[in-house]
C-alpha cells in the first residue's frame, strides 16, 4: 500500500485537543473531567493572585454536568486583536497558546501560563458561554466544541468588572460527565488557604447548598486542618511557619506528629504539585540540614545510632506554597514543578530561618529531636525484621519458598504471580493455569489490614510474610525491584463484596509497604466473571449486573437465556477459570496506578484507618448508590 503526502492528516484549530485530550488534561476519566474546572478556576485565581479580584464563585448546576465560574477581576479583553482581527475573547477560547500571561506585564505570577486552559475546556465542551463585564458594558459569546456559534454580543450597560464562564463537558469525549461536588468543594477550600483573604463561594444547586471559604491565617489554618484530618497528634507546639518574598514568594508551615510517615502538600502558584518538584527538594534539604546542624551543635544524638533523612522526616506534616514568575511545570496537567533554580532558592531561604527558630525554641526543638530518635530506633528494629524475611527469599534457593506456593517452571519472561482468595479457589487456579508462566499463592481468608502498622508488625503476619518471600524483592530498606521474581503480581478474588474487601486489603498493603511495585506498573487486579449466560449454543460471561444487562439486551432470536451466578472462584471449573480469567488472550486485567497521591492517601487513610467515623460517613453518603448488597 502506497504511503504518500495525501495520507498525512493535519489537525487544525482545536482538533488536536479533541483527538488527543489526554495530552492536555491527563485522560478522560474523573480526574480529566474535573481538570476542566481547575483550568477555569485557575484563571480566576490568577486574577486574585495579582490583586485584581477579591471574590470567586463556582456553581455546580442542578444536572451535575455543568459548571459556572465567576470572578470580579478585570474581565477578559473583548476588543479586536490588531494582528488577528478577531476579538480577544474569541482568541482566548478558540486558539491554543493565546493568553495574557506570556509577557509578565499583566500577571507577575500565574498558574495558567501555557495559554491553553480556556481553549482546551472549550474544545472539550458541547457548550461554553463566556460573559464579560468591563468598561461599563457586558459582553457575551457562545461556543460549541471549540468553535463560536455566533459573534460577540454586547448585552448593554453594566457595573463593575469580571468574567463568568459556563461550560458543559462533551459526553462524546468523556465516558461520564457527572461532576463530584465534594471533589470540587475540597479543591476550592484548599485554594482559600493558599490565597488568604480571597473569598471563594461554592454553590451546589442539586444539594441546595452554599458555602463560603475564607481563611485569613492561610497555611497555618491549613496545617491545623490536615493534622486533624489525619488524626495525627502533634509532638510540639507551636508549628514553624515561614513567609518570605524576594523574587520568589515562599510560604510554608510544618509540624512534627506521632504519625509514622511524612506528609507534605506542595503547591506552585496555587496549583497542587502532587508529584513534587524542585521546590519540595529545596524544602527537604533545608529541614534536613537545619536539624542536623542543631543536633550536632548541641550534641543531642545518642551514640551508636545513625541519623537518616527518613528519621528526620518521619511524622513531619507540612504545607509548602511557592509563587514564581515563570514556573516550569511538567506537562499541561502541572503536577510537578521543574524550575532548577528553585531548589537552592527555597533551601537558602528556609534553612537559616528554621535554624534560628530551633535555637530560639529549645524545648520544642528537643521534642522534635526525641521524635527523630524514636524513628531511628524503630527503623533499626524494622530493618532487622525485614532482613530476617529477605534471608528466606528466593535468592537462597527454591526450598525457601512458601510451601503453599505453586510456582511456575520458567524463571524469566512474562511470569505472573496470582494471589488467590482461599485454598478452594487456589486449587481451581492451580489446575487451570499455564504452569510455565503462572504461579499461584493461595491466601487464607482476609489478610491483615496494614494501614498505619509498622513494618515489623506486618511481617509478623504469616500470610504477608509468605507473600514477601514469594516476591523475592525484599521490603522497606531492603527493597530491590530487580530481584522481583515475576513480571506481574495479580490480585484474584471473588467478584463479590468479600472479594472486593480482600482486594482492598491487599492494595492497602502494597500501597503502604511496597508502593514501588505499583509505581513500576507491576500490580494488577483480575476481573473474574460474576455470571455465565447461556443463550442457545452461545455462552457469555458478565463481570457485573450492568454487563449482564448489556449481553441480554444484545441477544438475538427466541432462545431463553440461562443465567448462572458464580458464588466464588472455588466453584468455577478450572477450564472455565482459564477461559475467563487466566488466559492472557481473553482475560481482563486492571493495572493499578496512583493518579493523585494526595487523594489516594486520604481515601486509604479514611476507609482503612482506625477511626470508624469516616467509613460511617462514606456509607451514609453513598448508600443510595448500592443497588445490591451481598449480605
Amino acid at each position: 500500500m502506497a504511503y504518500t503526502a495525501k495520507d498525512i492528516t493535519v489537525l487544525e484549530g482545536l482538533e488536536p485537543v479533541r483527538k488527543r485530550p489526554g495530552m492536555y488534561i491527563g485522560g478522560v476519566g474523573s480526574a480529566g473531567l474535573h481538570h476542566l474546572v481547575w483550568e477555569i478556576v485557575d484563571n480566576s485565581i490568577d486574577e486574585a493572585m495579582n490583586g485584581h479580584a477579591s471574590e470567586i464563585s463556582v456553581t455546580l448546576h442542578k444536572n451535575g454536568k455543568s459548571v459556572t465560574v465567576t470572578d470580579n477581576g478585570r474581565g477578559m479583553p473583548v476588543d479586536k486583536h490588531p494582528q488577528h482581527k478577531k476579538s480577544a475573547l474569541e482568541l482566548i477560547f478558540c486558539t491554543l497558546h493565546a493568553g495574557g500571561k506570556f509577557d509578565g506585564d499583566n500577571y507577575k505570577t500565574a498558574g495558567g501560563l501555557h495559554g491553553v486552559g480556556a481553549s482546551v475546556v472549550n474544545a472539550l465542551s458541547t457548550k461554553l458561554i463566556a460573559t464579560v463585564k468591563r468598561d461599563g458594558a457586558q459582553w457575551r459569546m457562545e461556543f460549541k466544541r471549540g468553535k463560536p456559534t455566533g459573534g460577540l454580543e454586547k448585552l448593554g450597560a453594566a457595573r463593575g468588572s469580571g468574567t463568568s464562564v459556563f461550560f458543559e463537558p462533551d459526553p462524546t469525549i468523556f465516558p461520564r460527565t457527572d461532576f463530584n461536588a465534594q471533589t470540587i468543594r475540597e479543591r476550592l477550600e484548599v485554594a482559600s488557604y493558599l490565597h488568604r483573604g480571597v473569598k471563594i463561594h461554592f454553590i451546589d444547586e442539586a444539594a441546595d447548598k452554599k458555602e463560603l471559604f475564607h481563611h485569613e491565617q492561610g497555611l497555618s489554618d491549613y496545617l491545623t486542618r490536615i493534622i486533624a484530618e489525619r488524626k495525627a497528634s502533634p509532638v510540639h507546639t507551636p508549628a514553624f511557619t515561614f513567609e518570605k518574598e524576594n523574587g520568589v514568594r515562599i510560604e510554608m508551615a510544618v509540624q512534627w506528629t506521632e504519625a509514622t510517615d511524612e506528609h507534605l502538600r506542595s503547591y506552585a502558584n496555587g496549583i497542587p504539585t502532587a508529584s513534587g518538584g524542585t521546590h519540595e527538594n529545596g524544602f527537604r534539604a533545608a529541614m534536613g540540614k537545619a536539624l542536623r546542624n542543631y543536633v550536632e551543635t548541641h550534641k543531642l544524638w545518642p551514640r551508636g545510632l545513625a541519623l537518616s533523612a527518613e528519621d528526620i522526616r518521619e511524622g513531619m506534616v507540612g504545607v509548602l506554597s511557592v509563587f514564581v514568575a515563570d514556573p516550569q511545570f511538567q506537562g499541561q496537567t502541572k503536577d510537578r514543578l521543574n524550575n532548577p533554580e528553585l531548589q537552592s532558592v527555597v533551601d537558602g531561604a528556609l534553612r537559616p530561618s528554621f535554624e534560628q527558630w530551633l535555637n530560639s525554641n529549645r524545648s520544642v526543638s528537643e521534642q522534635i529531636v526525641a521524635r527523630m530518635v524514636l524513628a531511628a530506633r524503630a527503623r533499626e528494629a524494622s530493618r532487622a525484621a525485614s532482613a530476617a524475611v529477605v534471608r528466606k527469599s528466593a535468592t537462597s534457593g527454591r526450598l525457601t519458598l512458601p510451601g503453599k506456593l505453586s510456582d511456575c517452571t520458567e524463571s524469566a519472561g512474562e511470569t505472573e504471580l496470582f494471589l488467590v482468595e482461599g485454598d478452594s479457589a487456589g486449587g481451581s487456579a492451580k489446575q487451570g493455569r499455564d504452569r510455565n508462566l503462572q504461579a499461584i499463592l493461595p491466601l487464607r481468608g482476609k489478610v491483615l489490614n496494614t494501614e498505619a502498622l509498622a513494618l515489623g508488625k506486618v511481617l509478623d503476619n504469616r500470610e504477608l510474610a509468605d507473600l514477601v518471600t514469594a516476591l523475592g524483592c525484599g521490603i522497606g530498606k531492603t527493597f530491590d525491584l530487580s530481584k522481583l521474581r515475576y513480571s506481574k503480581v495479580v490480585l484474584l478474588a471473588d467478584a463479590d463484596s468479600d472479594g472486593n474487601h480482600i482486594t482492598t486489603l491487599l492494595l492497602t498493603f502494597f500501597y503502604r509497604h511496597l508502593p514501588e511495585l505499583i509505581r513500576a506498573g507491576r500490580v494488577y487486579v483480575a476481573v473474574p466473571p460474576l455470571y455465565r449466560i447461556s443463550i442457545g449454543k452461545e455462552t457469555h460471561y458478565a463481570v457485573d449486573d450492568e454487563d449482564k444487562e448489556r449481553i441480554l439486551a444484545a441477544k438475538k432470536g427466541n432462545a431463553k437465556p440461562e443465567i448462572t451466578r458464580f458464588k466464588g472462584l472455588g466453584e468455577m471449573p478450572a477450564k472455565t477459570l482459564w477461559e475467563t480469567t487466566l488466559n492472557p488472550a481473553v482475560r481482563r486485567l486492571l493495572k493499578v496506578g496512583i493518579q493523585d497521591g494526595l487523594e489516594t492517601d486520604r481515601v486509604i487513610s479514611e476507609l482503612m484507618g482506625k477511626d470508624p467515623a469516616h467509613r460511617f460517613r462514606f456509607i451514609m453518603e453513598r448508600a443510595e448508590e448500592a443497588q445490591e448488597l451481598d449480605l
